[in-house]
């Protein structure tokens, strides 16, 4: 019997540019087979989500049949309500209108969060943690450090600012520009970098840098929310919820 080699499977041949490098006796394990750690989007992804939503649907359905919304009586056009809130998902918008410029509040700050979330795949190309929540114990450390300390300190700036507003006390001495744009401006940019700088210390990676930002600004618009939902009564002024006159308390409706 004669043993095959490679030049008896493979001859040789000076005419030939390729030759061949070595050969494996068993198959690849990459074959037929996508990236390491991944499903397909159909029809594993999908199924999911779809199931997802029945879920929700039918959650909503069944809330929709046990509580009934509440009405209040026919719009009297003679009678403005109040306090006169925006609904629930522009609370919080409103809420920085009791702080600021109505354009510094209702442009400059929405946009910068929108344009944040839309260059969020570009300032982070590391696929490395893709898909897991907070990348790391780390990044868990971080979100949640960020997020306790905006949960203080945006509280804290609501009442100071109620208490002593920069809008009232520079009325008279400050062009509206500087009291109602420059100065609240300078404020949430202070509120946002010192975590940042707190960070820096322990050499952050930029993914972490990204963390910190989203949940200070996730946070914080959560808080101005309830805020402007649960804490704001006729006037719109600030009230504990059960010590609303005139019946406003925010859970009589519930």
């Amino acid at each position: 019997m004669i043993e095959k080699t490679e030049d008896h499977i493979f001859p040789k041949d000076p005419s030939k540019t390729y030759a061949l490098m070595g050969l494996m006796d068993r198959s690849s394990e990459q074959a037929d087979k996508g990236p390491e750690n991944t499903v397909f989007s159909f029809p594993v992804v999908l199924l999911t989500e779809v199931v997802l939503i029945l879920g929700v649907t039918f959650l909503l359905y069944v809330f929709s049949l046990i509580k009934q919304a509440p009405l209040e009586e026919i719009a009297n056009p003679m009678v403005t309500t109040n306090p006169a809130k925006a609904p629930w998902y522009f609370l919080g918008l409103q809420e920085l209108l009791e702080h600021m410029h109505p354009t510094l509040a209702g442009v400059f700050v929405p946009g910068i969060l929108i344009g944040f979330l839309l260059i969020l795949p570009y300032l982070d190309p590391d696929r490395r943690g893709t898909g897991q929540w907070f990348g790391s114990r780390r990044g868990r450390t971080i979100v949640l450090w960020s997020a306790l300390y905006t949960v203080i300190v945006i509280p804290a700036y609501i009442l100071l600012d109620n208490t002593f507003s920069l809008r009232e006390s520079l009325r008279d001495i400050a062009p509206q520009w500087v009291a109602q744009g420059l100065l609240p401006a300078l404020i949430l940019g202070i509120i946002v970098i010192i975590p940042l700088l707190i960070l820096s210390r322990s050499k952050p990676s930029r993914r972490e840098i990204i963390m910190t930002l989203f949940t200070v600004m996730f946070v914080s618009a959560v808080v101005f929310t309830a805020s402007g939902f649960f804490f704001r009564g006729p006037g719109f002024k600030l009230y504990w919820p059960w010590a609303m006159p005139d019946g406003y308390n925010p859970f009589d409706g519930l």
